[in-house]
C-alpha cells in the first residue's frame, strides 16, 4: 500500500510577526486562540490522505510543541504524530523530517513500497496553517498518480519588475517586466516522490545549513537535478503568515467564516 507523509515544517522565529510572536517560535504564534502548527496540523488531518506526520521544530521549544499533540497523534484524529528537532534553515529542517519519517511509519506498523521513507512526502509550512484540506489531497493524488514533484500555486496578479542592485539611496533600475500571464506563486504543500525527494535533499545537503546557500523550497532543490515540478491550483485561503498584516487577514478571514 502506499505510503504518504507530511514533513511540517515549524521550526522558525515569530520575530516578524511583531507582539504576537514575541519571544515565541512561529509555529507556536496563535491564531484566534490556536497555535499555528496545530491549526495546520488539523489541516492535513482533516485532508484524510496522509499515514503520519512530522513536525520539525526549535530545539529549545521540544516540549511545548510535543504536549500540542498529546498520544502522538493530531488531536481530534487517529493521525500519527512525530515531532523532531529542526535545523538552522528551512532545507534543514526538511531534511530532519525526512530522517523521522522512517521511524514514524515503522511504529505504526507501515511501510514504504519504493524503499523510500515514504512513497509519497508533502513538505507543508505551519505559516500556511489554513491551507483547504482539498489542496492537500490535489497535491498528494497528483504525486500517486505519477508526477514526481508537484507544487499548489495560483495566478499572479501584481504587475512584476524584475530589478538591479539596490542603490544607496535605497532605489534600484527596472531591468525587465515579467509577463504576469506565466508567473505563479507557489504555496505548499508541495509534494514528491519520496525516493526522488532524498535524493534531492542529498544532492544539496553541502549547501543547506547555511541561510545564504540553502534553498527556501523543496521544489527547487529538485529543478536543481534536472526533475520536472508540475503546479496544480493552490488556493487563496494558503496565504503565508509572515507578518502582523498577515496574521490579522488570517483572524479576519476566520471570523467572517465562523459568522457566515
Amino acid at each position: 500500500m502506499v505510503s504518504s507523509v507530511a514533513v511540517l515544517t515549524a521550526a522558525g522565529s515569530g520575530t516578524r510577526l511583531g507582539p504576537a510572536g514575541a519571544g515565541l517560535p512561529k509555529g507556536l504564534v496563535p491564531l484566534a486562540g490556536e497555535p499555528l502548527v496545530l491549526r495546520a496540523a488539523r489541516g492535513l488531518a482533516a485532508a484524510g490522505c496522509l499515514d503520519g506526520v512530522v513536525v520539525t521544530v526549535p530545539a529549545g521549544s521540544l516540549a511545548e510543541f510535543r504536549a500540542l499533540f498529546p498520544g502522538d497523534v493530531v488531536p481530534g484524529s487517529a493521525l500519527p504524530v512525530a515531532v523532531v528537532v529542526g535545523g538552522a534553515t528551512r532545507q534543514a529542517s526538511v531534511a530532519a523530517g525526512l530522517r523521522g519519517i522512517r521511524p514514524l511509519l515503522a511504529s505504526t506498523g507501515s511501510t514504504s513500497e519504493s524503499g523510500a521513507c515514504a512513497d509519497v512526502v508533502l513538505v507543508h509550512d505551519a505559516a500556511r496553517c489554513l491551507t483547504p484540506p482539498e489542496v492537500i489531497r490535489a497535491v498528494d493524488a497528483a504525486v500517486r498518480a505519477g508526477r514526481r514533484a508537484v507544487v499548489p500555486a495560483v495566478a499572479v496578479t501584481d504587475t512584476i519588475k524584475q530589478t538591479g542592485p539596490t542603490e544607496a539611496d535605497g532605489a534600484a533600475a527596472v531591468t525587465a517586466t515579467l509577463h504576469r500571464a506565466a508567473l505563479r506563486a507557489v504555496q505548499t504543500p508541495q509534494g514528491f516522490a519520496g525516493l526522488l525527494l532524498e535524493d534531492a535533499h542529498a544532492a544539496g545537503a553541502e549547501h543547506g545549513g547555511d541561510e545564504a546557500t540553502a534553498l527556501s523550497d523543496d521544489a527547487g532543490l529538485v529543478e536543481a537535478m534536472g526533475e520536472q515540478v508540475y503546479v496544480v491550483p493552490g488556493h487563496e485561503r494558503a496565504l503565508k503568515i509572515t507578518t502582523p498584516v498577515d496574521l490579522a487577514l488570517a483572524e479576519l478571514l476566520l471570523s467572517t467564516e465562523e459568522g457566515a
